[in-house]
């Protein structure tokens, strides 16, 4: 989890700061809708926190979307134009297919591309200068920033072939838009045929609830479309844009938007598995826990259901913050930190997913939850493997079928990044895949003579960079 590279210095976070607004505004053309982003930041006192304004002027609402609102229901036999036109509008940034007919439409679209790429570099500029004002320039942080910097430059040869893919492919649908709150987006990676449904994997990224960003599951998204499963790479407000409730609830609404439209772009409905790396892992816990005891209580009206995931796979996540913080304060991520992104010390336990889901006022929710299958390093430092294992543990104990699979020396970036960027056999990579393809013969078929993946990083750059990582 990239959190250590975040220490605190000793300094209140009860200081106040002064009032600060920006507004970015995108303008599209007339099929698309435009967006403004108003990102507000007032004074932070005790245990509040920001909460920011948005206002967009458009975003896709599909008319299954909420099952208790039929307002948005798409009146029977609309015309193909409207229909074409709502699809339009759910993706106001989707990347332009590489084989476009006229190169003025490609031209307009790409520059679309790159307004969309430069307001969000802004707004995640913007964040971090934020973040600055929480954060000294003690000699743990200095270190652990140099030693990100180096890191990322040894993967670099990597990052830049998974850029240009993210950016210039013509599978991947990005930016679509699945509510209304400020990064409510989501990335669709998709196989390159259409024979039929597709599984589905929407995945929730890490970043320690702070630098997290949807394209940083374009490797996972890539490899995964190429062994024909589409993945939806959800996308969330991070601190000090919003807090952990915040991220919750805005990765319950890209879950929602998957479950309800993902047949839109040839998923499977019935075929649909939730996945979260570090940070992501633990949003996605707490939202599956939290949608459980909504279930299960009475009167709770929901928008999607557990019965349509398959499965949880949860990777290098930590899912007991009472037992992590102290872990967290002496890597970096200090206590007065993660307790502003988790709203006090009151709501640690709230937000532990291995600890609500043993409170015996939970009723029946337990017996709501999908399969659990959590991977896990042995050699990482950021979250120890011992928080899979008692996750799993205590899941079993309640009648949950869970697992852990731990992978002997692995770090917390070794199964996400070094090994993926390795080419080759991937143990967790195969897996995943795998799991969501039993029962397929024919999938399984495809996957045994399935080209091994290549190479993105000489390898002594990858030993290097796993040398010097601050994860």
């Amino acid at each position: 989890m990239p959190s250590q590279i975040l220490p605190m210095s000793n300094r209140s976070l009860d200081s106040s700061f002064s009032s600060a607004a920006m507004m970015f505004k995108a303008k599209d053309d007339d099929n698309n809708p435009s967006t403004s982003l108003l990102l507000s930041s007032s004074s932070l006192e005790g245990t509040n926190y920001i909460k920011p304004i948005l206002s967009r002027a458009s975003s896709f609402t599909s008319p299954t979307h909420n099952n208790n609102n039929n307002n948005n229901t798409m009146p029977v036999g609309a015309p193909y134009a409207y229909q074409k036109r709502r699809r339009r509008a759910s993706s106001e940034d989707s990347l332009p297919s590489l084989h476009c007919d006229t190169a003025p439409i490609n031209a307009s679209s790409f520059g679309r591309d790159v307004r969309h790429v430069a307001s969000e570099t802004f707004l995640l500029t913007r964040l971090f200068l934020k973040m600055l004002t929480y954060l000294g320039l003690g000699y743990k942080w200095i270190t652990r920033f140099l030693a990100l910097g180096c890191y990322a430059i040894l993967l670099l040869p990597g990052f830049i072939q998974v850029g240009y893919y993210y950016f210039f492919s013509s599978q991947i649908r990005r930016s679509i838009v699945y509510g209304d709150k400020p990064r409510n987006r989501l990335d669709l990676y998709l196989p390159k045929n259409n024979n039929g449904p597709k599984p589905v994997v929407a995945f929730i990224t890490g970043g320690a609830w702070v630098i997290g960003y949807k394209a940083w599951g374009s490797l996972l998204g890539q490899q995964l479309a190429d062994r024909d499963i589409i993945v939806a790479c959800i996308d969330y407000r991070n601190f000090p844009q919003g807090t952990i409730s915040d991220m919750v609830t805005d990765a319950s609404e890209g879950i929602s938007f998957v479950c309800n439209n993902i047949a839109e772009y040839g998923g499977d409905p019935n075929r649909i598995y939730l996945m979260g790396q570090s940070a992501g892992a633990h949003i996605a816990a707490c939202v599956i826990v939290e949608q459980a005891i909504k279930e299960a209580g009475e009167g709770e009206s929901t928008s999607w259901s557990l019965s349509q995931i398959k499965a949880y796979f949860g990777l290098s996540g930590g899912y007991n913050l009472l037992n992590l913080i102290d872990h967290f304060h002496r890597r970096g991520l200090y206590r007065s930190l993660v307790l502003s992104i988790m709203e006090g010390e009151e709501s640690l336990r709230r937000f532990s997913p291995e600890v609500m889901i043993q409170d015996p006022n939970i009723g029946n929710a337990a017996s709501l939850l999908p399969s659990v299958v959590l991977y896990h390093g042995t050699a990482d430092q950021s979250i120890p493997s011992d928080a899979s294992k008692s996750f799993a543990e205590t899941l079993k104990s309640v009648g949950v079928r869970a697992e852990s699979i731990l992978y002997e020396g692995k770090s917390h970036t070794d199964v996400f990044l070094q090994d993926p960027m390795r080419g080759g056999k991937d143990d967790l990579f195969e897996d995943i895949v795998a799991y969501i393809h039993t029962g397929d013969a024919e999938a399984c078929a495809r996957d045994a003579v399935a080209p091994p993946r290549r190479r993105l990083v000489p390898e002594c750059m990858l030993l290097m960079a796993r040398s010097i990582s601050p994860f």
